[in-house]
């Protein structure tokens, strides 16, 4: 008789609770499904990325002089307010969430600001000189003052704009 009790027990057993191969085959749709799931999403998320990237921006580097045109809300009115320094450092480079910092002396304070890159609250962004550094981010102009933050400028664009008109003539 307990072989006859085993037997309808496995036979019970077996109706009752899948298989481990039924397991299986139950689980692999499941995970295919998950793993299409995070490729719509970042299909998805590419596509609302890619539709708010500017593509008129100029290319500017670290330690280059840049004029940011901002535009600051101030009650209902909108204006534009320029902010010229150097880039101190630029962030996740061309993506959509890419930032920069810029340094300015006002007044004899130091001023930073980070602006997104496609951000629409900019107006434009204007390179005023290029300059040669090497390093990504120039956090060591902080404590400097004066002529001991120049730097190796390659070219300057107001001189060559200011130099163009003359030649012409």
């Amino acid at each position: 008789m307990t072989g006859a009790d085993d037997t309808t027990n496995n036979t019970t057993n077996a109706g009752d609770a899948p298989t481990q191969e039924e397991q299986a085959t139950e689980a692999t749709p499941a995970k295919r499904a998950t793993k299409r799931e995070p490729t719509s999403l970042a299909q998805a998320l590419t596509a609302i990325t890619s539709s708010s990237i500017k593509t008129d921006l100029p290319e500017f580097n670290i330690g280059d002089t840049v004029r940011v045109h901002a535009k600051i809300v101030e009650g209902n009115k909108e204006r534009i307010q320029v902010f010229e320094g150097v880039v101190l450092k630029r962030a996740k480079g061309k993506h959509s969430d890419a930032s920069f910092t810029v340094r300015k002396i006002s007044y004899n304070i130091g001023v930073e600001r980070t602006f997104p890159l496609h951000s629409p609250r900019i107006d434009k962004i204007e390179v005023v000189s290029r300059a040669k550094v090497r390093r990504a981010r120039l956090f060591y102009l902080r404590p400097l003052r004066g002529k001991s933050t120049r730097m190796k400028t390659l070219f300057d664009t107001s001189s060559t704009k200011e130099s163009t008109p003359n030649k012409a003539a």
